[in-house]
């Protein structure tokens, strides 16, 4: 066998495209779950680095510098079990730490903590400025009241037009109105005057903000400044226009890149302002106690790599050499199965797995192959047997007449006719039985009125009842119509009435009976012994053993007319006693069969007639 097609070779195959899916599938889990941890690890970081970055953003926010900054990073320290050190940007000196630990000089730190320059990564916001550093944008007391009793007046309107909210007061003082439900009439606009104008405590510092952002834009203050509002928005307005006057100052259109750099230079001039009032930015380094490193890193190393490859070369290593070990074991019983499928004797059965069941059932087909060779050679001396006695017969009579020992006359013409009808019954009995074993028995059912059918055969069996002296009689209740071959019908009854009469004795009867879909044969004979009962439809099996033709046919007319009912869908079953006579029965479908069929049974004039035909056979007019 080659070995592409051998089962070891196979069961080596999948095994080893199980262990390296297993293999993959593992290092895939591990993988993934490594991953995950690492990120959620970098994700605990990252959520620690940013409380510890907003707390110092605080501080700084509200401190001129950071000399009672050691108490506060302390205690976060202690919470979040890590150790954390502030250092000048010019990483010289270490301005706070709160363990002692290796030289962070060359490590990467994890922000820049400047409250004027914030790191937007951790504070996922758009302004680069704290907005709890006020300097000298902070309300004075006075005004912080005014504006205090101006939005709570204000949401009290709100309140009564069914509008809520809240109020909010901002690190420089000033309160605002939050809404808490819709406010779909912009009631908010109409409730009280805007509180958007600076106070008397805002202008100063507001005013030298326009100016310093109006250096940054090269303004001439003669015909152009910068009005700076509370919320640090600004726009140009014509002061040469404007001078002395009234009126609502007219701002000056600029375009979208004008807008930019008004931004830039009120931001820019606002960490002027606003740098003498916080702390100096320093560097913030977050790491584990004892380390010098703050952030969670995988790699695999070549150590690692080579232990992986190693582990995974081993892995297949014995997967093969069990697979080969089992392999064989599962080949061996195989192997004595062909030897014994070889020798053609019984397979060895060892264990109740599989290759057992396997070995049982070859056991049973090399049993059922002996009982069919057996069966075989019997058929065949059966046959030989049966076409030996009328052809000896005929060669007798003809050589006794060629020696002029037999007168050639009607009555040796007679007994030649005689025994070549008996070769002729054999055969066809014989091509019945091969059409039946290849399948290719046909029968052509059509609506059949039983009656008639039963009625032809007992007329041309009459004869030989009488002869016999035997009472053929026929008993059918009403007119039963069954689908059926009408020939292969009379084939069937013809068996079993000629079988009837050879086994009932002189004085005794024979009667055919029918009703619904049901046609019995009964006699009242020797009847056939309850061991019998089975072999009846054996081929060749006569209770006689002497084979006396006088006591039997060929031996095949039952097992051919099993076949025959079959072949119909229906049953034939027998009934008999030593002494007793026998009933053979036969079932076949009903006759909604016939409707399904799609022939015709009509009555014309009072005679029936099947598919255009009378039962005599003649053509309908």
């Amino acid at each position: 066998m080659p070995i592409r097609h051998s089962l070891v070779t196979r069961l080596l195959v999948t095994s080893v495209l199980i262990a390296v899916a297993a293999i993959a599938a593992t290092a895939w889990l591990a993988t993934r779950t490594a991953t995950r941890a690492i990120s959620q690890e970098q994700g605990r970081s990252l959520g620690e680095n940013t409380s510890v970055y907003d707390m110092l953003v605080d501080y700084a926010a509200t401190h001129p510098d950071w000399s009672a900054v050691q108490p506060l990073i302390a205690q976060r320290a202690v919470e979040l079990d890590r150790r954390i050190t502030l250092m000048t940007v010019d990483r010289v000196a270490v301005i706070a730490d709160t363990t002692p630990g290796p030289s962070l000089q060359h490590a990467r730190p994890a922000a820049t903590v400047d409250p004027l320059n914030l790191d937007l990564g951790l504070t996922r916001g758009t302004d680069r400025i704290d907005h709890r550093v006020v300097g000298p944008f902070r309300l004075s007391a006075a005004d912080r009241t005014r504006l205090r009793a101006a939005t709570d007046e204000r949401l009290a309107c709100l309140r009564r037009s069914g509008v809520d909210g809240t109020v909010v007061e901002q690190p420089n003082g000033r309160s605002t109105v939050v809404l808490s439900t819709a406010d779909p009439f912009d009631l908010l606009s109409r409730c009280g005057e805007p509180l958007d104008s600076p106070t008397r405590s805002e202008q100063e510092a507001l005013r030298s903000l326009g100016t310093l952002a109006g250096r940054c834009l090269d303004l001439d203050e003669r015909t152009q400044r910068l009005e700076v509002l509370p919320d640090f928005s600004a726009y140009l307005i014509d002061a040469a226009r404007d001078e002395g006057s009234d009126r609502e100052p007219i701002r000056s259109r600029v375009d979208a890149a004008g807008e930019a750099r008004i931004t830039s230079c009120v931001e820019k001039s606002r960490r002027t302002l606003l740098q003498p009032h916080v702390a100096p930015a320093v560097l913030l380094f977050i790491t584990a106690p004892g380390s010098d490193a703050d952030q969670t890193t995988f790699t695999l190393s070549g150590a690692n790599t080579i232990r992986i490859v190693a582990v995974t070369g081993a892995v297949l290593f014995a997967t093969i050499i069990v697979t080969v070990l089992v392999g064989r074991r599962l080949v061996r019983p195989l192997r004595a199965l062909t030897d014994a499928v070889d020798r053609q004797h019984a397979a060895p059965v060892g264990t109740p797995d599989e290759i057992g069941r396997l070995a049982r059932a070859l056991n049973d087909s090399v049993q059922r192959r002996d009982r069919a060779e057996a069966q075989r050679r019997a058929m065949v001396s059966d046959v030989a047997h049966e076409l030996r006695t009328p052809l000896t017969n005929i060669r007798s009579w003809l050589e006794a007449a060629q020696d002029d020992l037999a007168p050639t006359d009607t009555q040796l013409l007679d007994l030649l006719h005689e025994e070549a009808v008996l070769l002729q019954h054999i055969i066809d009995d014989l091509t019945d039985l091969a059409a039946a074993d290849a399948g290719t028995l046909r029968i052509h059912p059509e609506p059949t009125y039983v009656r008639d059918v039963l009625a032809q055969v007992v007329e041309s069996h009459r004869g030989t009842a009488q002869v016999a002296g035997i009472v053929l009689t026929m008993q059918i209740r009403d007119d039963p119509v069954l689908p059926a071959d009408a020939v292969r019908l009379r084939q069937i009854v013809g068996n079993l009435v000629s079988n009837a009469i050879r086994h009932t004795p002189p004085g005794g009867a024979v009667t055919v009976g029918a009703y619904h879909n049901t046609i019995t044969v009964r006699d009242t004979g020797v009847g056939i012994a309850a061991e019998n009962l089975p072999k009846i439809f054996d081929r060749f099996w006569r209770a006689d053993g002497s084979r006396n033709r006088a006591t039997g046919g060929s031996g095949l007319g039952l097992a051919i007319t099993q076949h025959l009912v079959r072949a119909h869908g229906g049953t034939l079953t027998v009934r008999s006693a030593p002494g007793e006579g026998s009933l053979f029965t036969i079932w076949l479908p009903g006759a909604e069969v016939a409707g399904a069929s799609g022939t015709a049974v009509s009555q014309v004039g009072g005679g029936r007639c099947l598919n255009g035909r009378h039962p005599t056979g003649e053509e309908e007019t």
